[in-house]
């Protein structure tokens, strides 16, 4: 089944490569989405695919890469929205 999770990340996540690194990793787990800096600090980011890479996508966002401290993930799932292609950052 084919889903689709809108998240805010918390934390010190900009300016230690975590949109670089979640489109690195959601590309290996097949998934399609976008993610983006906030003016407020955090980190949006919207994963569709599997379930289960999913689920995966979400756990690796909880530690993020080197460097980054991850306060909280706010994740809401929903259906997945057909037309999403690849997995992009956007600015």
């Amino acid at each position: 089944m084919i889903v689709r999770a809108h998240v805010y990340v918390m934390g010190r996540v900009q300016g230690v490569c975590y949109r670089q690194s979640t489109r690195d990793r959601a590309a290996a787990l097949g998934i399609t989405g976008w993610v983006r800096n906030l003016g407020d600090g955090r980190v949006e980011a919207v994963f569709e695919g599997e379930r289960s890479s999913v689920k995966e996508a979400l756990a690796w966002c909880r530690r993020g890469p080197d460097g980054a401290r991850v306060d909280g993930v706010d994740a809401a799932w929903d259906e997945a929205v057909e037309g999403i292609e690849g997995f992009t950052i956007r600015y």
